[in-house]
């Protein structure tokens, strides 16, 4: 056996200097945050700034696995299927500079700023709403089947909650907002409005009839709940409203926290679900649950869009995260809202690739309607 020559030993060296280097750079890329590297213009200020998020795909999910109904004897039947409406996350985590040149070019990757991932709000705001949002997806959902199947169900006002303050006047293009209602010197996203001179609220309707009696200028006492504050007492001045300038309004937009009442209980285990973005998800699993036959036909669908209570169907975001998602789960249809930009759909189906047949839907109705084409069974009555 001969051992090699000094000359080749010499030329291994720098081989194992330059492969020892590669793992370096590989490791220290991966420990470097992505906002080193990257950064996009945030239209808001007209400023460029670093991204250290991004929106992937995440996971598509049975919704049926996730339904309970209470007792059903004497009202309405059950009826088990055999396929499934799946619903659709994405997920946005922070990013390393090795992840970032990885799937800088992934049609399914769309890097975010910390303001397009938190928005302007608090955490603790963000905590409430996403948690309001899912519990009024989940409830208007409930409202929605139920009433396309003929049941009996009501819609009762909810607490009133404070999405966002009034703006007064905006900036010329479009930006910032150069003058806020009065309120906005007391009153905060996710307060929780308990009373009204003295009026116990038990919905919007409650503040409207105490505001009505009022003017511009004139003052409301309010007792509200904060979150991780506790209850405080402020007086807010009113104000006009912008779109209705006969209105006077205490200036800001509610939440619509409304609830339905059911003929029976059913509840819906939402888990981490962020947002309403479930909604129709939500409906078309209870509308399949609750007749006889295969709402779906031979196949499982995976669905995403909000539901209102007309049966409208709303626009959500991280659609194209989302087509990938479906795509990677092996299911081979999914309805999106038409209310998506053209871009947003043309992005999807890129990013669901060949295999992924994605069908735009406005309502309820035209949900249906696709799904009895792909040869599903109508609601029988309709």
């Amino acid at each position: 056996m001969r051992l090699p020559s000094s000359r080749h030993r010499w030329w291994s060296i720098p081989l194992a200097v330059a492969g020892l280097a590669a793992l370096v750079v590989v490791a220290v890329s991966a420990a470097l945050p992505a906002s080193l590297v990257a950064e996009q213009l945030n239209p808001r200020i007209d400023e460029f700034q670093p991204t250290p998020y991004a929106r992937t795909p995440s996971s598509a999910q049975r919704v049926d696995e996730r339904v309970r109904f209470g007792q059903l004897d004497g009202v309405v039947e059950q009826y088990p299927s055999g396929t499934s409406v799946f619903f659709v996350t994405v997920t946005e985590p922070r990013q390393s500079m090795l992840s970032w040149w990885v799937g800088r070019d992934e049609p399914a990757i769309e890097f975010l700023t910390e303001e397009q991932k938190f928005g302007v709000q608090t955490p603790e705001q963000r905590r409430v709403f996403a948690l309001e949002s899912m519990r009024t997806s989940e409830q208007v959902a409930q409202f929605v089947a139920l009433e396309a199947l003929g049941f009996d169900v009501e819609v009762v006002p909810g607490d009133v909650l404070v999405q966002q303050l009034v703006c007064l006047e905006v900036a010329a293009d479009g930006g910032d907002c150069l003058r806020e209602s009065p309120s906005a010197d007391f009153l905060e996203p996710g307060d929780r409005l308990l009373e009204a001179d003295g009026v116990k609220l038990d919905g919007v309707e409650d503040l409207t009839a105490v505001v009505s009696a009022k003017e511009p200028g004139d003052t409301v006492e309010l007792r509200l709940e904060r979150p991780e504050v506790g209850e405080l007492t402020v007086t807010v001045e009113l104000t006009t409203s912008p779109q209705e300038p006969e209105r006077t309004i205490v200036g800001f937009v509610p939440f619509d926290t409304r609830r339905v009442v059911l003929p029976f209980e059913i509840s819906i285990d939402t888990g981490r679900i962020g947002g309403p973005s479930a909604g129709l998800a939500f409906t078309l699993t209870l509308i399949d649950e609750l007749t006889p036959g295969d709402l779906l036909g031979d196949r499982d669908v995976a669905v995403t869009g909000t539901i209102e209570l007309d049966g409208s169907v709303g626009a959500i975001g991280g659609l194209r995260q989302k087509a990938s998602a479906v795509a990677q789960a092996g299911v081979e249809v999914f309805l999106v809202p038409a209310s998506q930009s053209d871009d947003d759909i043309a992005a999807a189906r890129s990013a669901g690739g060949d295999g992924l047949e994605v069908i735009p839907v406005a309502t309820l109705d035209e949900a249906l309607e696709v799904l009895e084409s792909l040869g599903g069974e109508p609601i029988p009555g309709r």
